[in-house]
């Protein structure tokens, strides 16, 4: 039953190209599966007997999540086995739907399918592509953009060989990527022969140490120093796409490094087993996960001060709109500039390591021989910690036995930024690190969200606001409507009135009838009953006060101390209240006004 199918080619002779095609089909219940051919001799054998690892293809051609897309491509390396060379597979994928089918098999019972026209092209020995050809849309300023200074630390991993991994849930922006990295390194695109498995090592086994060189010839140059470096040879792969069926080639022995990428999820979770170094698109972030490898790709201030420069050339001329190129359409942040940048750094480096190498091997170099201009030892300018590890490589080992001792002759050994940390090195790095906060599109994102949460608390207060005067005005409607209430009843309950009420007394008269009378008899006993009592009690005070005030008045005799008593009678005596014949009458006129005044209130 095909549901999708997968149109593949791919060349089974490198010279001359030939290329063929297939078509793969996806069974429900075998997978992805070829189809049938396109393009053979008729006397041509199955390309899967002569090339065993082809069986592989459908699974490349197709990759994982390509059904969440309406169109994606995929890029991969094959092997084949006659010439022992490597071959790339370009696979494009579509979705159809299925009433457009011209030949419609029963088996197509779902609305879309997956329809993809596959075209592979070796890079190997080609010579009519021009060089700007073959890194038409590989999105290396795309690259630049996105990863920054982390673009250059990604180079001296790839320089020592690691085990690295791309991830992505775009096929096409992840082979990309890896197509972008590797053309940094210039000639390397041209010399891919042995990138498809890590038993081929072709270019090391043919490569001869050039014998002389044109300084006006850049490929004559290139070809002096050593470059291209030789990253995929004996024990290294390159796979821009490798499926999950292919992981037993990364796990084997004979493997030691890799450039490989993938859109399954599942190797995220054994990043630790299958990768030195994790490159996460969706993220957009670089992952050092083994120990040496971040401690051999550190960026030197020199490497740090030229990184920065090239990014901020890339960013000043970024468009969201065409990324591909300047918004200034000049040269400055082009992708030509970008790689010529690179180059100019390779040579760099390449010729401060064989400065370095003649400085150190050398017992007492003559100083006629050293380069005037340059002090000291100019390979510390791309740190020492890289330079030692990258000479433990293979690729090291291949461009140090094909390059002249005298390299530093037709190349100066001397870092592009070369120097101590400046002023400008500081302020360019501060204005690189606020552009990448992104403070003016945060700030107006914060005051969009401000302002709507604003106007949403105005809404919102405004409701509760209404929402509880609505509930008083009920709550005061519901009381009143109570209080009528009562008020009806008690009219209704009322007993007829005995006698007639003024006019205005409503019905608040009818309350009133029916309130208890005061018993004013009774009332007015009480009162006189408490009038008698404060009368006593002001009548016995005024006595008291008026015997102290007579003591008070008499003249001590002389030698007589008042305040001592001379007997004790007389001190039993002053705790008592005692009247003279005198105060007596006034005492009794006292009481008998008392009680007269009473009888009058």
């Amino acid at each position: 039953m095909a549901v999708s199918e997968e149109l593949t080619s791919v060349s089974l002779k490198p010279e001359p190209f030939q290329p063929l095609l297939c078509v793969v089909d996806f069974h429900h219940a075998r997978g992805p599966e070829i189809s049938h051919w396109l393009g053979l001799p008729d006397s041509s054998l199955d390309p899967l007997e002569l090339n065993p690892s082809w069986s592989l293809i459908p699974y490349m051609a197709l990759p994982d999540g390509a059904h969440s897309s309406s169109e994606t491509f995929s890029y991969f390396t094959l092997l084949h086995e006659p010439t022992k060379k490597s071959v790339f597979g370009i696979s494009c994928t579509q979705q159809v739907d299925s009433r457009d089918l011209v030949f419609k098999e029963e088996g197509v019972t779902r609305s879309k399918v997956q329809k993809a026209v596959d075209f592979q092209r070796s890079l190997v020995g080609e010579t009519e592509l021009q060089e700007e050809d073959q890194y038409f849309g590989l999105g290396l300023r795309e690259l630049v953009h996105r990863y920054k200074w982390q673009t250059l630390v990604l180079l001296k991993c790839l320089l020592l060989q690691p085990k690295m991994l791309f991830f992505g849930s775009t096929c096409e922006a992840l082979c990309q990527m890896q197509f972008a990295l590797i053309s940094l390194i210039p000639g390397l695109v041209r010399n891919l022969q042995d990138c498809a498995s890590p038993q081929l090592d072709s270019y090391a086994e043919s490569v001869k140490k050039a014998d002389g060189v044109r300084t006006s010839d850049r490929s004559s140059l290139l070809s002096y120093t050593g470059l291209p470096l030789q990253l995929f040879g004996k024990g290294s792969m390159f796979g821009p796409y490798t499926p999950l069926q292919q992981l037993d080639s990364l796990a084997d022995e004979d493997t030691k490094s890799y450039l490989v990428g993938s859109t399954n999820q599942l190797l995220l979770g054994q990043k630790e087993r299958y990768c030195d170094v994790l490159i996460n698109l969706d993220e957009q972030n670089v992952n050092v996960l083994s120990t040496w490898l971040r401690q051999a790709a550190v960026l030197s201030i020199a490497d740090r001060r030229w990184i920065d420069f090239l990014t901020q050339a890339v960013n000043e001329t970024w468009d969201e709109a065409d990324t591909s190129r300047p918004k200034t359409h000049g040269y400055a942040g082009s992708e030509e500039f970008i790689r010529l940048q690179f180059e100019e750094y390779l040579l760099a480096l390449l010729s401060s390591e064989k400065y370095h190498h003649y400085l150190t091997t050398r017992i007492a170099p003559n100083p006629k021989t050293l380069l005037p201009n340059i002090e000291g030892d100019p390979s510390n300018e791309f740190h020492p910690s890289f330079l030692e590890a990258w000479r433990q490589t293979v690729n090291y080992a291949l461009w140090n036995r094909i390059t002249d001792t005298h390299l530093f002759d037709i190349v100066e050994p001397k870092h592009p930024c070369a120097g101590g940390l400046s002023i400008e090195d500081v302020q360019r790095r501060l204005a690189t690190q606020v552009a990448e906060l992104h403070l003016d599109e945060r700030l107006t994102a914060t005051a969009g969200v401000v302002g709507k949460k604003l106007a949403d608390g105005r809404t919102q207060v405004t409701s509760a606001f209404n929402r509880v005067w609505a509930d008083i005005e009920m709550m005061r409607e519901a009381q009143r409507q109570r209080a009528e209430e009562t008020r009806d009843a008690a009219a209704v309950n009322a007993p007829p009135p005995t006698s007639p009420r003024p006019n205005g007394a409503g019905e608040k008269g009818s309350v009133l009838d029916r309130l208890p009378k005061p018993d004013v008899q009774q009332a007015q006993a009480t009162v006189q009953a408490a009038g008698q009592k404060a009368g006593a009690y002001l009548s016995s005070w005024g006595s008291w006060a008026a015997e102290k005030r007579k003591g008070w008045g008499a003249r001590p005799e002389v030698g007589h101390d008042p305040f001592v008593p001379s007997t004790l009678g007389a001190v039993e005596n002053d705790h008592k209240i005692t009247m003279t014949e005198d105060e007596k009458p006034n005492v009794s006129k006292q009481s008998r006004n008392h009680e007269a005044s009473r009888e009058k209130s």
